[in-house]
């Protein structure tokens, strides 16, 4: 079966654009998602990315364009400016990413429970990094997040997300989402037709 692996983290707002898109081209082409939260402050700037809170302001603000661009041109809702979005911490080994790796282990619908953590981040101006929070979004897409948050479940979870970022660094990810599909990265949801068209044997 084709794979597709996603390195992303889950207060990405590319990811968010990316996903409905993401989990269709893979569903049309009969491909496996695997979802690889990782941690983009410690992997990023060793691979030669710029984590936005490290950025000069012209940068922040060409984000903040591409940002609305994206949002008009795909007809997805977003904020700029998220309440909850964390200027001064990041969220990479939050509760967020634990749920969704520990989803992804249970054998869990974790692509929507990402989709749904990512919106309740942009969109829908809830705080993500709160656990309660969390247990509710899931709860809203039928996954007992209680069970999976359980101190039996962490230690597994925690091994997977090193095992993540470590192959994040060694394959040079430098950026959320890359996608590799046949050892080959297509990094942004600006890349996903170019994706399709691989997987199509084009």
């Amino acid at each position: 079966m084709k794979t597709i692996e996603c390195f992303y983290t889950l207060s990405s707002p590319w990811a968010y654009f990316g996903g409905p898109r993401f989990y269709e081209i893979a569903r049309r082409h009969g491909a496996r998602i695997v979802l690889r939260p990782f941690d983009f402050q410690k992997v990023v700037p060793l691979t030669g990315g710029v984590p936005l809170r490290t950025r000069v302001q012209p940068r922040r603000d060409y984000h903040q364009l591409e940002l609305d661009r994206w949002r008009r041109h795909l007809g997805m809702p977003l904020n700029l400016k998220p309440r909850h979005y964390p200027q001064d911490r990041p969220l990479d080994n939050g509760p967020a990413t634990h749920l969704v790796i520990a989803a992804q282990q249970a054998g869990l619908d974790a692509q929507r429970l990402s989709q749904a953590i990512l919106t309740a981040l942009w969109v829908e101006e809830r705080n993500t990094a709160d656990r309660t929070t969390l247990i509710a979004i899931a709860a809203e897409n039928g996954i007992d997040a209680e069970r999976l948050f359980a101190p039996a479940t962490q230690a597994a979870v925690a091994a997977e997300f090193e095992r993540n970022s470590a192959d994040a660094l060694k394959r040079g990810v430098f950026g959320s989402p890359t996608y590799y599909y046949n050892g080959i990265p297509y990094w942004g949801q600006d890349r996903l037709d170019f994706l399709e068209r691989a997987l199509a044997g084009s």
